[in-house]
């Protein structure tokens, strides 16, 4: 018998000064059986900080040809192509090509990573890499409620959380090209 996704509900107050982008979201994501509260974390967080009303979450682990998330045009261009954690260069310069954009949003130990992958890939023109602070990204996944309730602010390229638990500071480093 196949393991079933689990249903995430998501209310997420999005304050975005760096884009002027102040939003109340409400919606479902399913979180694959493979995969860790960690990198749904990340996604969330992916999804606010690159947000857009044509931004959808993609079937990602369980559909390799499908982006974490992205942006469609109305004639079904991929206009915007958004991996999360550390995929190699081959899957990076893939994805790269299907896309007029291309946005990772790294997690984990990424010292080795960064020198294999990210210096391989680093001439592709539509590349954007950014890396999140992995004991805060921690603090923030750790016993992940079903019914998520956050409040993401970003300003001036720093990214705050705030859950029940309190206000969680996340940092957040450019390695390659830049948000917008």
């Amino acid at each position: 018998m196949a393991l079933q996704a689990t249903p995430y509900k998501v209310e997420l107050n999005l304050t975005d000064l760096d884009r002027n982008v102040y939003e109340n979201l409400r919606f479902t994501v399913a979180r694959h059986p493979s995969e860790t509260e960690e990198r749904l974390a990340v996604r969330l967080l992916a999804y606010a900080l690159w947000y857009d009303e044509q931004l959808g979450f993609g079937r990602g682990l369980s559909d390799v040809d499908e982006a974490a998330l992205w942006q469609k045009s109305l004639d079904d261009r991929i206009l915007h192509w958004i991996e999360v954690g550390q995929p190699d260069a081959e899957r990076i310069t893939w994805c790269s090509r299907r896309a007029e954009r291309f946005s990772l949003l790294a997690y984990g130990s990424l010292r080795v990573w960064q020198g294999r992958v990210l210096d391989a890939v680093r001439s592709l023109k539509n590349l954007n890499v950014a890396a999140l602070g992995q004991e805060a990204l921690e603090e923030l996944a750790r016993d992940l409620p079903r019914a998520i309730d956050w409040s993401v602010m970003l300003s001036d390229g720093q990214l705050y959380v705030t859950d029940a638990r309190g206000q969680h500071e996340i940092p957040l480093e450019w390695l390659h090209g830049e948000r917008f």
